[in-house]
């Protein structure tokens, strides 16, 4: 197969399994389980994936003491947008919840530009104006009732998380940990964050999986979303660059929006659609100009494909 090809693929599957996180989360919801629950035990099992991944690859487990805060810091940016995204597949159709987290690179380009003073071009603020007009667009849902500001507040705060927890992975401090390093340690605090939010409540809300398809749905929640698409990632940068993976991201609100409709028998109105085209339209634009790519790559670096020497 011709290598761009093969690395278009590789990015478009990456993208689509990470947008898959409400196809097995709602099922789970479903049978009474709740975020915390939820998110505990797909942390917990990822964990152990990664862990054997880091030492196929070579690298150890042992990291610099002047690491640890960041790492932690880092753990707990991931833990909180993972949890408030949960929360938001509550308040309104998982669809939207997903395209409003899409406007992540949006706010990276921002954060850059008021902390670390990188210049914001007038095309660029012209995209965030268009994606601010498509979230308005979203805020009548298909019933005509007004989209959950609680909802809403709970989805763009999960997006500034994840802005942060991207912005801080590749500052100087993080920047020399390889990447499979970072995922390790980020999970597991998140895992020991999800179990001490369940320990304060006396565990009033911890629900243990008791059917054998709710232990495949969580499962599943640790794998696609994190292993395939953390593979699938590094394995398209190698062969089609940085840009264009990070540009076919946009099929990651696109999943999410047909599993609402084919799955979950979601429905959106002609202003919803336009929203979104707008929204993912402003980050496209953003992503292909080039200037903040580097920062989006959910997983840098994973490669060298031949390690050579532990890290």
């Amino acid at each position: 197969m011709n290598p761009k090809i093969k690395g278009y693929i590789l990015g478009a599957v990456a993208a689509a399994t990470y947008g898959t996180n409400p196809l097995f989360a709602l099922p789970l919801y479903g049978e009474g389980m709740n975020a915390d629950s939820v998110l505990f035990f797909r942390y917990i099992f990822a964990v152990p994936v990664i862990a054997a991944m880091l030492k196929m690859r070579g690298h150890s487990f042992t990291v610099a003491k002047s690491d640890l805060l960041p790492l932690a810091f880092m753990g707990v940016m991931m833990a909180l947008s993972s949890l408030l995204l949960f929360e938001s597949y509550n308040y309104m159709d998982v669809g939207i919840a997903s395209t409003l987290l899409f406007v992540y690179p949006l706010m990276v380009a921002a954060i850059m530009a008021i902390f670390f003073k990188e210049r914001l071009s007038p095309f660029t603020i012209f995209c965030i104006v268009l994606a601010l007009g498509g979230i308005a667009l979203l805020f009548k849902a298909s019933d005509g009732a007004t989209l959950s500001l609680f909802g809403v507040i709970l989805v763009m705060v999960s997006s500034l998380t994840y802005s942060i927890y991207i912005i801080g992975v590749n500052r100087p401090g993080l920047r020399s940990v390889p990447t499979l390093k970072v995922i390790f340690y980020v999970l597991c605090v998140g895992a020991l964050m999800f179990a001490a939010k369940i320990a304060i409540t006396s565990g009033s809300h911890f629900s243990v999986p008791l059917k054998w398809y709710m232990w495949f749905c969580i499962l599943a929640l640790a794998v696609l979303p994190t292993v395939v698409s953390f593979i699938c990632t590094t394995a398209a940068i190698q062969y089609i660059g940085p840009t264009p993976t990070a540009i076919l991201g946009a099929l990651e609100p696109v999943t999410a929006v047909a599993i609402g409709i084919l799955v979950f028998g979601e429905t959106l109105t002609p202003r919803n659609w336009l929203g979104m085209v707008l929204i993912v339209a402003a980050v496209s634009f953003v992503v292909a100009g080039g200037n903040i790519t580097g920062a989006l790559v959910r997983f840098r670096k994973l490669f060298p494909r031949i390690i050579s020497h532990k890290k």
